[in-house]
C-alpha cells in the first residue's frame, strides 16, 4: 500500500527589501524567469541532480485572465506543459515528480471549474499514456481517490496499472490530496494498531509516523517549485518538505519551460543543505 500524508506545520521566513517602491525577494529563494537559456550541461555541470522534485503548478486562472479567456483556457494550456517537464526532468536524471494537480480545497471553487478540472487527469492520461508508456515513465497517485468521479478514477487506475512495471522516472500526481488530512489519516491507521495492542503510544517516533504516510516508499523532495510568484505551500507534502529546498518563480504555469526547470535546478545545485546542522 503506497502511504504519503503530512504532518507538520512549515513556515517560510522571506526576505523582503524594497527599493525605489519595488518589491524585491532575496535571491536564494526567488527567482525571475532568466531571458538565457540553460542547457542541460549547464544544469548539470555539478553533477548534483535533484532526485526527487515536487511542484505546485499554481497560475492556470491567471494566465487565462490576462488573455481574456475563461479560466479552464488555462488549466487546459498547463495541461500541456505536463509531458515536456515529465519528458525533460527524465532526461537530466530526476528519480522523482510529484506534481499537485488537484488539492482537498479545491472542491471549493466554481461548479463548473471542478468539473472540468475533473476531465483533464482522464484527457491527459488517455493522450499521453502511449507516450508514457514508450519513454519508460511509472505513474502513481496520492490522495484520497474514492471522492473523484468514476471517469477520473479509472483512467487513474488504468495509468497506474500500465505502467507499473516501468523503471524510469516516477510522475506522481497528487489528485485530491491535502497534508493535514494526510496526517489524520496517518493518525487513525497508528491509532487503530495502538487499539489492537499492536503499538503502545511510546513507540510513536517519526519513523512511525512517516511510514503510515501517501506514499512513504517515495524520498522526500529535495527541491520545491511553485510557479505563479505565491510564496506558501497551500497544504501540500508538509511533513516531507521539512528539508527541501524551495524556488519560486513568477513565471505561470502555463508559460513554465523546460529552461524554467532547468534553472530551478540549477539554483538547487548552488545551495548547501545542513539539514539543520552548520
Amino acid at each position: 500500500m503506497h502511504h504519503c500524508m503530512l504532518f507538520s506545520r512549515c513556515y517560510i521566513d522571506v526576505i523582503l527589501l524594497t527599493k525605489a517602491g519595488a518589491l524585491y525577494m532575496d535571491d536564494q529563494f526567488f527567482h525571475a524567469r532568466n531571458a538565457n537559456a540553460i542547457d542541460n550541461t549547464q544544469a548539470t555541470k555539478l553533477g548534483n541532480i535533484p532526485e526527487h522534485i515536487a511542484i505546485i503548478m499554481d497560475g492556470n486562472g491567471r494566465w487565462a485572465k490576462q488573455k481574456g479567456l475563461p479560466r479552464v483556457a488555462g488549466h487546459r494550456e498547463g495541461m500541456k506543459v505536463i509531458n515536456k517537464i515529465v519528458a525533460k526532468a527524465s532526461e537530466v536524471g530526476v528519480r522523482y515528480l510529484t506534481l499537485y494537480a488537484f488539492s482537498t480545497e479545491n472542491w471549493k471553487r466554481p461548479k463548473s471549474e471542478v468539473e472540468f478540472l475533473m476531465k483533464l487527469p482522464d484527457r491527459f492520461l488517455s493522450k499521453e499514456l502511449p507516450k508514457l508508456k514508450k519513454n519508460n515513465v511509472q505513474v502513481r497517485t496520492m490522495g484520497e481517490k474514492s471522492l473523484l468521479p468514476a471517469h477520473t478514477q479509472k483512467a487513474v487506475q488504468k495509468a497506474v496499472r500500465e505502467t507499473a512495471d516501468n523503471t524510469g522516472v516516477v510522475l506522481n500526481l497528487a489528485l485530491n490530496y491535502g497534508s493535514r488530512h494526510e496526517l489524520v489519516y496517518a493518525m487513525k491507521e497508528i491509532g487503530k494498531d495502538i487499539e489492537k495492542g499492536k503499538l503502545a503510544a511510546k513507540d510513536i517516533d517519526e519513523k512511525l509516523i512517516a511510514s503510515n504516510l501517501l506514499c512513504s516508499d517515495l524520498p522526500e523532495p529535495d527541491l520545491l517549485i511553485r510557479t505563479s510568484g505565491e510564496q506558501r505551500l497551500s497544504n501540500f507534502m508538509l511533513w516531507q518538505l521539512a528539508y527541501s529546498e524551495f524556488w519560486f518563480t513568477e513565471v505561470l504555469w502555463p508559460d513554465f519551460t523546460e529552461h524554467d526547470l532547468l534553472q530551478a535546478i540549477q539554483t538547487f545545485q548552488q545551495r548547501k543543505r545542513r539539514y539543520g546542522g552548520v
